[in-house]
């Protein structure tokens, strides 16, 4: 591994938490921040390959922050950083393992997913121009993210054999290849009709493709080039604050428990295997409420 093979691996997990985890701003500064410090402290005690890094070299880090003044949280934040660096490699088959996983510090509390309000669901779903291919398909696009809380790379990678619109449901292929089962509603129904019926033969010109949603040369969708639109619609719908494709799957789970769904059948929908990850979204309904409450109720 070159010298600087490091450092352009961490400029792979940048993009990859920018596209795929549609991360904030903010967020992905302070996770480059993590990290440069991590591989600074890393070529400071001779380790030029990420492979050579190990469980031991990561507590030895945390304690050199620690002794350096740095705050609990700020060090979960740290490690944080850390596991999803290695977890990212070792997805990309570049380690086997992840030396950060058993690592542990104490919780510092977990950060609320941002979810958009109804009426800025909407916008964003009316923003694509309907009477244009490329508007028929990203406004399918928008709709099925929304309608079954679906991932970035799972939407892009839909097979066109994967949607029964007659039994309005996807199936979807999730993490580990595990396959899931989603229903869709009749507003997603209505625009993959459109899209299936002109936008995307007008795409594809007569040539075939697997996959539901493709370019005007007719491959599939990228989960690059679909973020960047999805932020020109955003921009357009007048959402000012920072979201991404994922802030739709994040929505989708919290409208549906703020509305009487219950949480197994949300992790279900979701793809996750633990429910202790579905259960962040309760916490935001909680929240919810307790602005309702505070708001109408005569002693609140």
């Amino acid at each position: 591994m070159k010298k600087n093979a490091m450092d352009e691996l961490a400029d792979r997990f940048m993009d990859y938490l920018v596209v795929e985890k549609g991360l904030s701003e903010n967020t992905i500064t302070s996770y480059s921040a993590d990290l440069s410090l991590y591989l600074d402290f890393l070529k400071a005690n001779g380790i030029v390959d990420v492979a050579d890094s190990d469980r031991v070299i990561v507590l030895k880090h945390l304690i050199a922050l620690r002794d350096a003044g740095l705050a609990s949280r700020s060090r979960a934040r740290h490690l944080v950083t850390l596991r999803g660096f290695y977890r990212f490699l070792v997805q990309e088959k570049i380690l086997r393992t992840n030396p950060a996983k058993l690592v542990d510090l104490p919780k510092a509390g977990r950060k609320l997913p941002d979810v958009l309000k109804i009426e800025e669901v909407i916008r964003l779903m009316d923003t694509p121009e309907p009477s244009k291919p490329l508007g028929l398909r990203d406004g399918a696009m928008l709709e099925l993210l929304y309608a079954a809380g679906l991932r970035i790379s799972e939407l892009v990678t839909v097979g066109i054999t994967a949607v029964d619109l007659e039994a309005c449901f996807v199936r979807v292929l999730g993490k580990g290849s595990k396959e899931r089962v989603v229903p869709i509603g009749q507003a997603a129904k209505k625009k993959l009709d459109a899209y299936l019926a002109s936008g995307r033969p007008a795409l594809l010109k007569g040539r075939p493709s697997p996959y539901l949603f493709v370019t005007r040369s007719g491959r599939s969708m990228t989960r690059q080039g679909f973020w960047k639109r999805f932020k020109q619609y955003a921009q357009k719908a007048d959402i000012s604050h920072n979201i991404s494709p994922h802030t739709l799957r994040h929505s989708f789970a919290s409208h549906l428990l703020e509305r009487g769904a219950d949480l197994r059948s949300v992790q279900v929908m979701l793809g996750h295997v633990d429910i202790s990850t579905t259960q962040i979204y309760t916490h935001v309904a909680q929240e919810r409420l307790k602005a309702v409450h505070t708001q109408y109720h005569p002693r609140g």
